[in-house]
């Protein structure tokens, strides 16, 4: 592992650990060279994944952007980060076990609105309003239909 402080490429796993949620390996780091300390995180990746675009144009999966984009529609609202963390490693899971190298960016923006959802009603329109593309009011009508249908359907 590079040492991101001086670029040595000697550096020595102090500790390790699994994460709190276990999906993950904890390992602290230290450079042989400036004596720089980090963390780094393991992950188990099943496969490798190719996230096809609306355009056509193929890129590989990237857990940090799915996770980005999640993040940004949660900005400012009160949801526990393990909840959020559960949902992005079972979207994940579900990708990756799905058997298909390729998986259409529809089917992953689907995965995240489902996962929203159920976490927060907010992020869940913020997500959409991007996801879907709106252009005038009215398609956010339409998404807190949607919401207020489900909700009906819960009682």
């Amino acid at each position: 592992m590079r040492c991101p402080f001086c670029n040595c490429d000697d550096t020595q796993v102090k500790d390790s650990r699994p994460t709190d949620d276990n999906t993950a390996i904890r390992r602290r780091r230290v450079c042989s060279d400036c004596s720089g300390r980090f963390t780094t995180f393991e992950r188990i990746q099943l496969r490798e994944l190719t996230v096809v675009k609306k355009s056509g144009r193929k890129v590989p999966f990237d857990r940090d952007k799915l996770a980005n984009s999640v993040a940004v529609a949660l900005r400012k609202r009160n949801v526990d980060g393990a909840r959020v963390e559960r949902m992005i490693s079972g979207i994940v899971r579900r990708l990756e076990s799905s058997g298909e190298p390729d998986v259409d960016a529809g089917a992953i923006g689907t995965m995240v609105m489902e996962g929203l959802k159920g976490l927060d009603d907010v992020a869940y329109v913020r997500f959409a309003s991007v996801y879907r593309d709106f252009s005038e009011a009215s398609d956010f009508q339409d998404v807190l239909g949607e919401l207020s249908t489900s909700a009906d359907e819960d009682t």
